[in-house]
């Protein structure tokens, strides 16, 4: 099962503790990892088919100053598709003037929907064409950027189709919100005043975000396993659509 990790916040927030947890993961999920997060209406995606443990890549994000309001992060273990760059999530995409950021953990089976020209997957995973098939109906449903609420609509109604495949954990972003959907496993939390220490899970890594934020900073945090011990996470329930803006819960929509 690979690994994902997402953060929505209210004000540009570093997700370098979050990303030091994840990649500690690559122990068992080494077939290569991504990160992308948005800066204004521009991204940055760093992707690398090594493990996050290893790679350069992973060194140099490790060393960047991210600040974010919405970040995608994902360590793979391979399934479908080669061990490539190609294949390495998060998958980004253009709709409407906006990128578009993917990762999916899991297995579909049997999903090959018809794909037109705008929107085809450039590697071979289940997961680049689930995307592409997304962005193609989200382009039919409307004319130009929804609202979040008419977006979450909208995928409260699409996601139901992959995820009749198989397992399709999935998380997206426009740089608007955080659109979590669990099918199997995902868990969240926010951090908020007034705001304490956290233990990293896989690695002897503490941070006082107390020491670190204002009383106005909030910031929400997916991940597939809980990253820290020592903080309350709260477990999807498989069908239902999360979706978090400002570093909040916006909504909650069962897809079924």
């Amino acid at each position: 099962m690979c690994q994902l990790l997402g953060m929505n916040a209210n004000t540009p927030t570093d997700v370098l503790f979050s990303f030091a947890g994840l990649a500690h993961r690559a122990e068992e999920h080494r077939d290569g990892f991504g990160i992308a997060f948005f800066e204004d209406r521009g991204l940055r995606l760093f992707i690398d088919p090594e493990s996050a443990l290893t790679s350069p890549v992973a060194e140099m994000v490790r060393h960047y100053p991210i600040r974010s309001h919405n970040v995608i992060a994902h360590i793979r273990k391979a399934t479908v598709g080669r061990v490539a760059l190609e294949n390495c999530h998060p998958f980004v995409r253009e709709l409407w003037g906006r990128y578009w950021v993917c990762a999916h953990n899991g297995d579909l089976k049997g999903f090959a929907p018809v794909l037109h020209g705008a929107f085809r997957p450039v590697g071979d995973t289940d997961s680049e064409i689930a995307f592409c098939w997304l962005m193609q109906e989200l382009a039919k449903a409307h004319a130009g950027v929804p609202t979040v609420e008419e977006l979450t609509r909208t995928l409260s109604e699409l996601l139901q189709v992959p995820a009749a495949h198989g397992s399709f954990n999935l998380l997206l972003s426009n740089g608007q919100a955080l659109f979590a959907h669990a099918s199997t496993k995902l868990h969240w939390l926010v951090r908020q005043h007034p705001f304490g220490a956290a233990t990293l899970a896989d690695d002897d890594l503490s941070v006082d975000f107390g020491a670190l934020t204002s009383p106005q900073d909030r910031v929400a945090v997916v991940a597939t396993e809980p990253l820290t011990t020592d903080e309350t996470w709260t477990a999807m329930a498989p069908g239902t659509l999360q979706v978090f803006v400002d570093g909040a819960p916006f909504a909650a929509v069962a897809c079924r």
